[in-house]
């Protein structure tokens, strides 16, 4: 089994890689660097770190202010403080005039269980998808996060990565070739097409092969990539699949991965379902307990995409 490993401590992995030889790299904390993994780049360079305090706001200005003096500024908390506290300058400060900053918002989703509902940050990825010139990240595993570290740093404008506090297997490895902007297909199979993102990911492997076993074939696509989304694949392998389109996102489905698909497969003849938080904040309780309650497993994966194949095509 491979190794898991949190997804926020194989992004600042990469970061450090790319710090080696990029000195206008720079990271800005909001005084949570244990509990996002940037404590890791401290380590590194501790002259290249900054810690503005509980003052996410702050974060993102000053971040701002680093981008227009030419440096590249890393800056992060804990999604609900970055993306939330800190929404209205990221708006004027940074995606109205898109400037060069790298937004890292962890413990996206509800499986940052320990914090509450009040910490759990289930929408995000409906908000940061919702401002022009934002780019916007969920990797699948650690390897996957570390990767997205060093295209990051290439790609010119802001950008919204998510990460997760809890560890999972890594399901791609050092090998796999990703893209801004493009899906990655995971599994090829004709009944049904499977679109996940995040730790979704690993939960939909998990599903494909328990569906493999009973005879259903699935195509997986992990979406690291949710804005720019990879429309053309994304309708290519649906319709493939006999336009049966199943959706996995640790978000809410309302602003989410589920409502970016399902606009790009208006008026297409699907069948189309999706696993999520459905418009509901999350709560405090032991993690598994949690992903049941939401109906969040690779059991649930499995239930759902049978009934869809079951269906029939339009």
């Amino acid at each position: 089994m491979a190794e898991k490993l949190a997804s926020r401590f194989g992004f600042y992995q990469g970061l450090i890689e790319v710090a080696a030889t990029h000195p206008d790299v720079v990271v800005v904390d909001a005084d949570l660097a244990k509990t996002t993994g940037s404590y890791a780049f401290e380590k590194a360079y501790p002259d290249r770190f900054i810690d503005v305090g509980i003052a996410e706001q702050n974060m993102i200005g000053f971040s701002a202010g680093l981008a227009r003096s030419g440096l590249v500024p890393f800056c992060g908390s804990m999604a609900v403080f970055s993306a939330g506290r800190g929404f209205e300058l990221i708006r004027n400060a940074v995606a109205y005039s898109s400037i060069n900053v790298k937004i890292i918002g962890s413990h996206g989703g509800i499986t940052a269980a320990g914090d509450g509902g009040s910490h759990q940050c289930i929408e995000d990825i409906a908000i940061m998808r919702a401002l022009p010139n934002m780019v916007v990240l969920s990797p699948c595993d650690s390897e996957q996060a570390r990767k997205l570290a060093h295209l990051m740093y290439g790609y010119k404008g802001p950008m919204y990565l998510r990460t997760s506090r809890e560890p999972v297997e890594a399901v791609t490895t050092q090998y796999d070739e990703i893209l801004i902007g493009k899906a990655q297909k995971l599994r090829s199979g004709k009944d049904v097409c499977i679109i996940a993102t995040g730790m979704m990911t690993p939960l939909a492997v998990q599903a494909a092969k328990e569906l493999a076993a009973e005879g259903v074939e699935s195509t997986l696509l992990n979406i690291h990539t949710i804005k720019p989304l990879d429309e053309e694949e994304i309708l290519k392998e649906s319709m493939a699949c006999q336009g049966r389109v199943l959706v996995c996102e640790e978000a809410n489905d309302m602003g989410g991965l589920t409502d970016a698909v399902a606009r790009v497969l208006v008026g297409k003849p699907v069948q189309f379902d999706f696993v999520s938080v459905h418009d509901r904040f999350g709560q405090s309780g032991a993690t598994e307990e949690l992903l049941h309650a939401y109906g969040i497993t690779s059991d649930h994966i499995a239930e759902k995409a049978k009934a869809l194949v079951q269906k029939g095509c339009l």
